[in-house]
């Protein structure tokens, strides 16, 4: 970008555009990005597709913790020390990732300010999240997680429309997402479909801004038997 005979730095264009230290790569669904255990060398950025991110249990338990999309990064660990991946990315859809090499990305962070400005911004909503989540998980019942799951997944409170949410999420990720059995995210997915609040035929999910009138009310149609 120019500005004034200036050239101003764009810290969407500098993630989404090979340079140095930086690749862009494909993935194909179910593919990993990179896996619990490997070396921690580098960040990634997605450009488009969705990313589910796993840990697995000493006991061979696994969970999911996360779905990322577009604009978000993958893997920042590595640029505040970690060595190994502490969970396992796996694309759910044809995924475009701007791969940026730790290095790469600690020169970015050092020298662009306005990329510093936006990692920053990425990290302290990132970290909100996982405190909202934390709670939801203590306090809330799993039909009002799965509400908040689904809004979230359907880009609620975010610019423009909310989207249909990706046929490859399963009630079974669902059901590992917020800690409870497939049995009950199927029964509240066909609760919320009869009550209007969800558009929903057993792979397709279109949430309705009823669902999140639902979940601000304390007392919500959704949660009454």
């Amino acid at each position: 970008m120019v500005r004034a005979g200036k050239t101003v730095f764009d810290a969407q264009v500098f993630v989404a555009i090979v340079g140095a230290g930086k690749t862009i790569l494909e993935f194909q669904e179910y593919q990993n990005v990179f896996e619990q255990g490997d070396v921690a060398d580098r960040v990634f950025y997605i450009q488009k597709g969705k990313v589910k991110m796993t840990v697995l249990s000493d006991q061979g338990k696994e969970a999911v913790v996360g779905i990322l999309g577009p604009g978000q990064f993958v893997g920042e660990g590595c640029v505040i020390g970690y060595k190994l991946r502490i969970s396992t990315a796996t694309a759910m859809d044809h995924c475009v990732i701007t791969a940026i090499t730790k290095d790469g990305m600690l020169a970015a962070l050092h020298n662009e300010p306005q990329f510093s400005e936006m990692f920053m911004a990425y990290l302290l909503t990132r970290n909100s999240r996982i405190e909202e989540d934390l709670i939801d998980q203590l306090f809330n019942s799993s039909e009002r997680r799965l509400a908040r799951m689904l809004l979230l997944l359907a880009n609620f409170g975010k610019a423009g429309s909310p989207q249909p949410i990706s046929p490859n999420i399963s009630q079974e990720t669902l059901s590992e997402m917020i800690g409870t059995t497939r049995s009950r995210v199927s029964h509240f997915m066909n609760k919320f479909r009869k009550l209007g609040l969800i558009d929903y035929n057993g792979q397709h999910i279109e949430v309705h801004n009823s669902l999140l009138s639902a979940v601000l009310h304390d007392n919500p149609a959704a949660t009454r038997a």
